[in-house]
Parts: C-alpha cells; structure tokens; sequence
C-alpha cells in the first residue's frame, strides 16, 4: 500500500507539458465531484434552514399540540373549555412538553376612517411567552402588559392588517364585536409583526385576555384552548399520544369534550410541502452524485489511456495488475479528495455568507420567508461527504480494470 500511494502521489504531482489531455481531465473531473457535493451540502442545508423556520413560525403562533373543545371543530367559532391550574400542571409533566400557554379567542372587525378588515382576537395572558412574537416584530416593541386581569387597551397586529388599515404603532384604532348586540372596544397599537404566513397575518390580533374574557362570557376557568409547545419536533407523534390518553374522550365540569390536534392535523399542506421537499432533496443528491461519478471515471480513464507507456514499463517490470490498479485507485482518489476540499470550502462560505448577510433574498408570500434560510447540520455534512467518497471509490473500480487489458509490448511502443 505504501509504495502505490507513494507513485499514485508522484503521478499526480507531476507536471508534464505533453499530457494536456490528461490535465484538462484533472480539471474537469476535480471542478465535477466539487460542484456536486457543493450543491448537494447547500440543497440539504437550505431544506433544513427552510423546514426549521416554517415549523418554528408555525408552531410559534400555534403550539405543536392544542387543546380544545371538540366542538371547535366542527362550528365556526370557538367553543370554550375549561382548562385548570391542575390540568395545566398534568400537562406540563408530559415528557417532552417544554410549555403550555392558555388563550381564548373571539373574531370582531377592526375600523378606521378608511377601510374595515375582519380580525381575529387572541386574548393571551402574562404567562404566555412572547419570544416568538417579538422575533417577527417591524415596528414597535412588546411589553409584559397583556393581563388576565385588567384591561390594558394594547394590541399587536400584524403588517399585512396594518398596511390593509393604514394603521401605525400608536395609533388608535376601534374594533367592534357582533353577538346579540354591537359591542366596540378601543386599542392603542403597540406593535407591528409579520411571520409570513398568511393563514396567521391576514386575520390575526393579539390582546390582554381580560377584555376577550369578557366579551365571551366565560367561567373562570373557561378558555378558548391551550397550546403545548415541545422541546423537539421529531417528539410530536410520541408526545401526542401521551396528550391524548390524558385529555382526549374526556368532558370537563361543563360537560364538554376534550380533543387534541396536533399542528400536522390543522395545516396538514404547509407539512405536504415540507415532506414534499424532501424528495426534492434526493431527488437532486442522486443527480449530483451521477454527475460527480460520471466526470471522475471519465477523466480517470483519460489518465490512464495517457499513461499506457507508465502501465506497459511497469508490467515489464513484473507488476501485477492489481498493484496498477491501485496506483490508478489512489490516484483517483487523490482527485476526488481535492475536489470535495474545494466543495466543502465553497458551500461552507457561501453558508455562512447568507447566514450572516441573507444575500439571497425571496417571495415571503410564496415561501414564508423573505430571505433564503440555511441551517447546518454536521451530521448531514458528514454523511454526504461520507457517501461521496465511497461510491466515487466503487464507481472508479470499473476504469482501473482497463489497466489489465494493456499488453505491456504494444503499451511500451504506445505514442
């Protein structure tokens, strides 16, 4: 093994003007196996940034799991449930569950001067984490204010609600409620998000849970629902099961009944098109590692048809083919080593140029975020350079067999 990595090594270093065929091959096989794990560690990088920012927004307004009435299900408006301290306490013990959050919710109608839109209103309490929200605020800033008590006269809507309402942090503005009679109430702006989902943006308000409260009517410890949020998202099927043996087929001191849809269950086609990324993913791994493999046998078996002479001086010499076919192997191997340096170096910098400057930017309304995200994943990284090198090394044992077909006396008159 030395002596062949040794000459396998001098073979590649060497610098011979008559053999521009062979450097050309050098060069077009090196920039192939490069340019197809670039592409293959920046496709896995995207996909993962891209699944991880739409689940972190999704799962941000909405928990990973929620609970309900069952009958929210099935009408319009939301039917409360009770959701007590003790309930709240059995549900944060679940292995997994990192939060649980109370809300209610009631729709109304935002008016100005000019223009009306019909809003949903989240009341929301000081337990209730605003981390999230505040990662998507434009405009304004979020205070610890929204209360269960009292009412504050705060609200946070979103961009697209306060473009449509010409609404600014500050302004005032009235939103008027329908039941049996008309009931209006008013709100300061405070502050302005956008998440880009437009299943959230176009209708969703956020406000103190008091002033919900009592346009509801509710109990005291009647809600709207409640959301868990979970450690991980590859936790969901497990820790919905633990959800649902818990609440699921049981009624409340009201008689109503619990359920527990997970986010998959109520946006089953942003989840689609997530998985459906995935096969996109391999779609183009297989492609870029047929192109990486067809570029490295092709320039390797250019390499060896210039070095017919080399092949037929040494099985003269008495040196068995497979000893050749392992100078040429470690040669290719040299090739493709250098070319997935370069691949690594380059799809590495480009990720952490749009990380630290999102240079490539997108449709927010089409893909959900206004600039391309990346998120890396070592474990991948490693696994594709992995699978890179071992079927370049399977796909280069074909050429090196033309080496025991070269007759050492024609090899050594070769020109």
């Amino acid at each position: 093994m030395a002596y062949t990595w040794f000459i396998a090594r001098r073979l590649y270093r060497a610098n011979d003007s008559r053999r521009r065929a062979s450097r050309s091959a050098i060069v077009i096989a090196t920039a192939g196996v490069a340019l197809g794990l670039a592409i293959m560690l920046l496709s896995v990088c995207v996909v993962l940034g891209f699944k991880s920012e739409v689940e972190r927004k999704v799962t941000g307004m909405g928990g990973h799991i929620q609970i309900l009435n069952y009958q929210s299900l099935i009408d319009t408006e939301a039917q409360p449930i009770a959701i007590s301290d003790s309930l709240v306490f059995r549900l944060s013990q679940v292995s997994g569950v990192s939060d649980v959050r109370r809300y209610c919710q009631k729709a109304g109608m935002l008016k100005t001067d000019a223009s009306f839109q019909g809003v949903v209103f989240r009341g929301i309490a000081p337990d209730y984490k605003l981390d999230f929200l505040r990662s998507c605020l434009v405009e304004g800033s979020l205070t610890d204010s929204f209360s269960e008590t009292e009412s504050t006269g705060r609200l946070a809507v979103s961009q697209m609600l306060a473009r449509q309402l010409g609404l600014h942090v500050g302004d005032k503005v009235y939103a008027y409620f329908f039941d049996q009679t008309l009931r209006a109430r008013r709100f300061t702006i405070e502050a302005v998000y956008a998440t880009y989902l437009s299943e959230y943006d176009e209708r969703m308000a956020f406000c103190d849970m008091h002033t919900i409260r009592r346009l509801l009517g509710y109990g005291p410890d009647q809600y709207g629902g409640a959301e868990l949020s979970l450690a991980r998202m590859d936790q969901l099927s497990e820790v919905s099961d633990q959800v649902s043996r818990l609440v699921n087929h049981r009624q409340d001191n009201y008689g109503q009944a619990y359920t527990s849809p997970t986010i998959r269950d109520t946006y089953p086609h942003i989840f689609a098109w997530l998985d459906l990324l995935d096969l996109n993913v391999v779609v183009i791994l297989v492609l870029m590692l047929a192109v990486a493999g067809f570029t490295t046998v092709s320039g390797l078996l250019i390499i060896i048809l210039e070095r017919t002479q080399f092949i037929g001086i040494f099985k003269a010499m008495g040196a068995p083919d497979r000893t050749l076919r392992h100078v040429f192997l470690w040669y290719a191997m040299l090739l493709v080593g250098r070319g997935m340096i370069i691949g690594n170096v380059f799809a590495l910098a480009f990720c952490y140029v749009q990380q630290r400057w999102g240079l490539v930017t997108l449709d927010a309304a089409t893909y959900y975020v206004h600039q391309m995200p990346i998120q890396l994943s070592w474990t991948w990284i490693a696994v594709i350079n992995l699978l890179t090198l071992l079927l370049s090394a399977l796909a280069l044992l074909l050429p090196t067999l033309v080496v025991s077909r070269i007759s050492p006396s024609r090899a050594i008159r070769f020109e």
